[in-house]
């Protein structure tokens, strides 16, 4: 790092800091304006942790001790009895109680391929365990669900009659038949899906437990073997599913296998597969500006453009450049690079796709660009847009701004991810959590009675359905929160799959103090370092770097970067904020890990130890201060020593 980072500061902001007789705080908000509006903080360990817990809350099945939503109880118990197959567990969907194969499958797909990617962000924020048990619940089913080489369970629970009830899981009276895909039936593809997400999970086990692992790889390439051979729409053979998740087509299911097959055994045969029929398949043809549960093909596309930038992709090399191009086509459409191409956006920022539950496509679409800029990014390779070269960095940046979004950063400041921030949808169409909990209801809720005394009541859901993303609002921004809007107020697993990694990935970059602290107190560690200094008692960070406890509360953001050479830089802005009812004096800052220069704070004579601004002495309740700093790197870490 050079010695004199203030020689990669404007000058005119120099002579800023010269001339100008203002408040310090305020002059340093203007130096860091350079280029970048400064986002609010978000705590994405927070939006991590319960995004995990939403899929707790729609587990089928026996329920384990472990456990954390205790409003949910055990349900479904009997999925399969009358066909005679073990159809126990999985998961519902959405807010009704339908195992709806095709999403679940791509739920899981979702959830193993940020396990993979970001794996050790997830490690670091101790979310391994509950980020591989959330896929297991999805793979264990898959598993009892596939009983024969070619023979797929690919649905439990009718729409039709499920719709006609609003009741809680643990009280189902409707139908719950199971429907299935075997050689006379088939359905080419939920079993590629199924494959896809066997594999990617049998790559995310790998490093924790091999045999299990191995068992996934096996039913993996027996559905790909079997989807392939027997080829048909899987709504061909359900019916019952092609009013609520009909399929638009198959070869895009096939590619994304065969390349999750590749990833996950080496095998060339795979290789060749997605190369052989690149063309026939459409996976060079289409260019697209859709990723979901339905169409897979910019999944594809990333996905072998990582072949081709790891160098391996060996004789493929021209076939592989064709679905790259296309992966750009993708990636340019998000940043509007694409020479009008684009993707729509909402006055606000969000990307708009569909009407009827968007944010599981702006979810979806950020997670690919976030994974795709590491791509990029390990290769030292920018991305190719018809209006130019685009660095890596920005297609992270524009994944943090769908997350910021979701959070919060919207023109409604409304958190579309359910328990996250002080305002979130509490309308929630989702039957467990707009009926009163079997532990506090013991008596059952009829069909007929769900809708007369829950559906229809006026009063936010009993239950907080931490961490579902809900559809979100409408194409100017737009959003109603009732029950009856299932367009905006449902939550699904697939959309809520892709936030894991993308939350795991902006925690570790950005680190952000947020202003949500965890909901789980088990989770908050106790102060175990006494303070040094005897009249007040320091404050403690959690898991997440969110400093707790009085009397302030600090927002971390990165408002801008730079590249030097090969180095980058960040520059850092905390927003420190007086949250008790009483004046603060003599603050004492330790702030560690610091190998830039900071501007806002005055050094004292003790290494590390800073205090506020000699001007600002007090900080008055409710009131700000702001510091900067710029280093490359982690971020600094910031203790408070003491107060009076």
């Amino acid at each position: 790092m050079p010695t004199n980072i203030k020689s990669h500061i404007p000058e005119v902001t120099l002579n800023i800091m010269r001339n100008i007789n203002i408040s310090l705080c305020m002059l340093v908000i203007a130096m860091v304006h350079v280029g970048a509006s400064s986002p609010s903080g978000f705590n994405y360990g927070d939006a991590l942790d319960k995004s995990l817990m939403f899929f707790e809350a729609q587990r089928s099945g026996k329920l384990p001790f472990q456990q954390r939503v205790k409003w949910r109880g055990d349900s479904g118990l009997h999925d399969g009895l009358q066909q005679g197959v073990d159809l126990v567990g999985g998961y519902y969907g959405a807010g009704d109680h339908v195992k709806f194969g095709l999403p679940m499958a791509f739920s899981v797909t979702m959830l193993a391929w940020g396990a993979i990617e970001f794996r050790k962000e997830i490690t670091d924020l101790n979310q391994m365990e509950h980020t591989l048990w959330a896929i297991r619940w999805g793979t264990d089913y898959f598993i009892k669900a596939h009983p024969q080489p070619n023979v797929l369970w690919g649905q439990v629970g009718d729409g039709a009659s499920d719709h006609s009830c609003w009741e809680r899981a643990e009280d189902m009276t409707t139908s719950r038949a199971a429907y299935k895909i075997d050689e006379q039936h088939p359905g080419s593809d939920l079993a590629a899906e199924t494959a896809a997400a066997l594999a990617a999970a049998a790559i995310a086990f790998k490093p924790y437990n091999s045999s299990y692992s191995s068992l996934l790889l096996v039913h993996a390439q027996q559905l790909f073997t079997f989807a392939d051979r027997y080829r048909g729409l899987y709504d061909d053979s359900i019916p019952s599913a092609q009013q609520f998740y009909a399929s638009s087509g198959y070869s895009d299911e096939l590619s994304w296998a065969a390349a999750w097959l590749y990833q996950a055994t080496g095998d060339e045969y795979y290789l060749k597969y997605v190369v052989d029929n690149a063309v026939y398949m459409g996976g060079t043809g289409w260019a697209v500006k859709e990723f979901s549960w339905d169409n897979k093909y910019a999944g594809v596309q990333i996905l072998l453009s990582k072949v081709l930038l790891e160098g391996k992709a060996g004789s493929y090399v021209s076939t592989l450049k064709q679905y790259q191009a296309k992966a750009d086509y993708f990636a340019c459409a998000y940043l509007q690079k694409n020479e009008g191409y684009n993707v729509q956006k909402t006055p606000g920022g969000l990307v708009y796709v569909h009407d009827w539950n968007n944010l599981q496509y702006a979810s979806s679409a950020a997670f690919l660009l976030a994974v795709y800029s590491n791509y990029l990014n390990a290769a030292k390779s920018q991305l190719n847009c018809p209006e130019g070269q685009i660095q890596p960095q920005e297609l992270l940046s524009f994944a943090k701004s769908q997350a910021d979004y979701i959070l919060g950063k919207n023109p409604k400041e409304m958190s579309y991810l359910i328990g996250y921030g002080p305002n979130y949808p509490s309308h929630v169409h989702h039957r467990d959590s707009s009926i009163a909990s079997i532990s506090v209801l013991h008596s059952e809720v009829s069909c007929v009675q769900g809708f007369e005394a829950w559906y229809r009541r006026g009063e936010p859901n009993p239950n907080i359905l931490y961490g579902g993303l809900v559809g979100g609002p409408g194409r100017n921004d737009d959003f109603s929160d009732e029950r009856s809007n299932y367009e905006q107020t449902e939550p699904t697993t697939s959309g809520s799959a892709p936030l894991i990694g993308i939350f795991a990935k902006l925690q570790s970059l950005y680190s952000n103090a947020g202003s949500y602290q965890y909901q789980h107190k088990s989770q908050v560690p106790k102060p175990t370092t006494p303070s040094i200094y005897p009249h007040k008692t320091l404050a403690h960070a959690t898991p997440a770097g969110f400093i707790t406890g009085p009397p302030v509360q600090f927002l971390h953001s990165i408002t801008s970067s730079w590249t030097v050479g090969e180095s980058t830089y960040y520059r850092h802005r905390v927003v420190i904020k007086n949250i008790s009812q009483k004046p603060i004096s003599d603050l004492k800052l330790m702030i560690q890990n610091l190998s830039g220069s900071l501007w806002g704070l005055t050094p004292t004579n003790e290494k590390n130890i800073y205090e506020l601004p000699q001007w600002l002495n007090v900080l008055q309740p409710g009131s700000e201060c702001i510091f900067v700093y710029v280093q490359g790197g982690p971020q600094a870490k910031i203790s408070i020593l003491s107060f009076f």
